[in-house]
């Protein structure tokens, strides 16, 4: 690609040798060939300048969406960081519950339960022990519950059997009160068969 200053070098090359004697059609054609050149590169070089501009913006523009995305995942970062530290921070209520040991877990719970694979990962051991635990407290739920109907029902017969010795007792003292009334009227009616009047003279 010729260059723009060549191209004004001729033309002033051209205006500065010119000779009185030169033929003037002849200086006007370079001259317009020059010119003519001249507006080309001028074409070219505003083509070449918005092409280079064209893919200035696009390269800005690609920079700028990566920048974006790396901002988007920095705060992703820090947002799941945060969310760690959380979660290392959070006192999860299984590490308040009495558990049963490791030894008793192995040895009240199912084979499958405690593997040796299960050993090895603390994760799915922990998983187990609570799986076990929740079993247990169910199991223990419904034998206090049982434990509880029965006792109802204890005390629901033992109300019943006090109910039935009250009413015994009230029966009991009815009659004794009835056969203290019935002896005193014995009593005074004994006196009456052995008075004087009532008693027989011999013959």
């Amino acid at each position: 690609m010729q260059s723009p200053d060549l191209v004004v070098d001729a033309l002033r090359q051209l205006a500065v040798n010119a000779f009185p004697n030169d033929d003037p059609a002849t200086i006007h054609i370079r001259a317009g060939a020059l010119f003519a050149r001249l507006k080309a590169l001028n074409r070219d070089a505003n083509a070449a300048a918005r092409a280079h501009k064209q893919v200035t913006a696009d390269a800005r523009q690609d920079m700028d969406q990566t920048h974006l995305r790396l901002q988007n995942l920095l705060y992703e970062k820090r947002h799941l960081e945060r969310e760690i530290d959380k979660c290392r921070q959070f006192a999860s209520v299984y590490q308040d519950i009495q558990m049963y040991s490791i030894e008793q877990f192995i040895e009240l719970s199912p084979p499958e339960a405690h593997t040796e694979d299960v050993l090895t990962n603390e994760h799915q051991l922990m998983l187990n022990r609570l799986g076990f635990e929740l079993v247990e407290r169910q199991r223990l739920d419904r034998k206090v519950k049982a434990l509880a109907q029965e006792k109802e029902e204890i005390l629901k017969t033992s109300k019943a059997q006090a109910a039935i010795m009250e009413s015994v007792k009230v029966q009991i003292e009815a009659l004794l009160k009835t056969a203290s009334e019935i002896g005193k009227k014995v009593e005074e009616l004994v006196p009456v068969a052995n008075s004087p009047q009532n008693t027989p003279h011999p013959s």
